[in-house]
């Protein structure tokens, strides 16, 4: 599998692209001037305590104050307030965690109002970002994380990740991070650390060690509430989650981004700082790697599987429920449960794909087609578990109910991607909206399929606008028109029609009829 990562740094946000040969795979966009980061980290003020809910509301300096429920204080928060409050006491002398007493863990079952007081100061990190009127989550259990590890200030245990099956590999990481971790100071050895040397191991702690004691120099000289530490830029933050040394290219159109991703690869991969790339062409580089019209094809409501099949995507505030159709594969009336297991095979495959694409969290409720033998139930959740193996979310998988609904409890930090595909009308001069244009060929295309396979019509015109005829014609025999013939046959005629409108076509058949072509499909559109 080929992977490259496609990053467009515009002046007011930022937008990256993984794809995976060719194919978008994950898809996250972020305004520059984003009040909140997942990782960042503010010296707070404690604003209110809710007894009832056993939380806090934390005023963290913007106009939505922060919520934290008192299991996400962490066992180590009494040691954590006891140093904020001797480092406000002294901001002259920065102090050393390793040489703290620690305090004892905070009982499990305990109450938010014996452990924090109204105005107290504490330090709180970015856990979910604001989602509809909420604030963000808060979390008291600070965490630095890297390429190889996450640091946790305040602690003193070193794990490893589970998916690191060797004991010896287990044994060595361990041995290397005792010997040169700091004393209070807790380490989680990610899995990308399999196999790392020693010195790369070290050099990322001091790396680590080095951000902590920054957020420590600011919390010294900041006003409350105020920002200690920031997490890493988007671009630089996805490339360390999801860096990989089979990336084919990374490829970014802003110099100074471009910069900072090529120093921190050649931080932590230097054989392959040269896939770093800056793109420097005139056509916009979401475009050159065809990740706009993925962009405009996959993420509307509706969203077309393989074989003609289809599934709608609605979002609530509390969960999102996905829907299964067949599409024109509902008129074979033959095998009728070896057809209703075959597209919901492809609607997991697809699925899977559109909840990494689109970020989403929280529940996720799919209702297949109905499937009647117990085994074809068990094999689509079997299927659904592997196609979401790459899934770097955590996320729970259940079995189908006998009703064909699969639940999906996925993680949520940020808010699903939201990405509005249709265009205005230029016909009727933006009282309505279309389908986006970029896609238009690709509905004709899936339009003929189906004349062909499904309505066996083998001869026949297609009466399109000529602005649109003429895109289909651009390039002679590379033209989109003449890959058609080649696929549908010479029976397929493209003809330009005035009378058309700007997306507006027709097919006429042998006889001189026009052949319906509705699908289930377009009452979703």
């Amino acid at each position: 599998m080929t992977r490259e990562v496609v990053i467009d740094v515009q002046p007011k946000e930022i937008t990256i692209g993984l794809l995976e040969d060719s194919r978008l795979a994950e898809y996250q966009r972020e305004k520059q001037n984003a009040s909140f980061s997942v990782g960042n980290i503010y010296l707070a003020r404690v604003k209110k305590l809710m007894p009832g809910l056993n939380a806090a509301f934390i005023d963290v300096g913007y106009e939505k104050e922060g919520f934290i429920h008192y299991q996400d204080l962490g066992p180590y928060f009494l040691t954590q307030a006891k140093f904020v409050k001797q480092q406000l006491s002294d901001r002259k002398h920065q102090l050393s965690l390793d040489k703290l007493k620690k305090e004892p863990e905070l009982q499990k079952e305990g109450t938010v109002d014996k452990v924090l007081q109204v105005g107290q100061e504490i330090l709180v990190q970015i856990a979910k970002e604001p989602i509809s009127t909420k604030g963000p989550r808060l979390t008291c259990d600070i965490s630095l994380p890297g390429r190889f590890m996450v640091l946790i200030p305040f602690q003193d245990k070193v794990s490893v990740s589970a998916k690191i099956k060797s004991s010896e590999e287990k044994v060595r990481l361990r041995q290397i991070i005792n010997a040169i971790r700091p004393k209070n100071f807790g380490v989680i050895i990610r899995t990308s650390a399999q196999g790392a040397k020693a010195e790369d191991l070290e050099a990322e702690l001091t790396s680590l060690m080095h951000r902590w004691e920054e957020a420590i120099q600011t919390i010294m000289k900041g006003q409350l509430p105020s920002l200690v530490y920031e997490e890493t830029s988007r671009a630089v933050a996805l490339l360390r989650d999801i860096f990989n040394p089979s990336f084919e290219n990374i490829w970014v159109n802003d110099p100074a981004t471009f910069s900072q991703i090529k120093e921190y690869v050649n931080l932590i991969a230097p054989e392959k700082a040269d896939v770093v790339k800056l793109y420097e062409g005139e056509v916009p580089i979401l475009d050159q790697f065809d990740v706009t019209r993925q962009i405009k094809s996959s993420l509307g409501k509706t969203v077309s599987c393989k074989a003609g099949a289809y599934i709608i995507i609605e979002h609530t505030e509390a969960l999102h429920v996905i829907d299964v159709n067949s599409g024109h594969r509902s008129h074979q009336a033959d095998a009728q449960e070896d057809n209703a297991l075959a597209v919901d095979m492809a609607a997991a495959d697809e699925i899977a794909r559109q909840m990494r694409l689109r970020d989403m969290g929280g529940i996720i409720v799919i209702d297949f087609i109905d499937l009647q033998d117990p085994e074809h139930r068990e094999a689509l959740y079997k299927h659904m578990k592997e196609a979401m193996l790459d899934d770097r979310a955590k996320h729970n998988i259940l079995p189908l109910s006998k009703f064909c609904l699969m639940q999906i409890t996925r993680q949520r930090v940020r808010p699903v991607m939201d990405v509005q595909t249709a265009e205005s009308c230029p016909v009727c001069g933006g009282k309505h909206v279309v389908k986006p244009s970029i896609i238009f060929p690709e509905i004709l295309e899936a339009k003929m399929e189906y004349l062909t396979e499904s309505l066996k019509v083998k001869k026949f015109y297609l009466h399109v606008h000529p602005f649109v005829a003429a895109y289909l014609r651009k390039g002679w025999f590379r033209s989109i028109a003449w890959k058609w013939k080649l696929r549908f046959g010479f029976g397929f005629h493209l003809i330009p029609d005035q009378s058309m409108e700007l997306l507006q076509y027709k097919v006429i058949d042998a006889h001189r009829n026009e052949v319906d072509l509705k699908q289930p499909i377009d009452d979703h559109v």
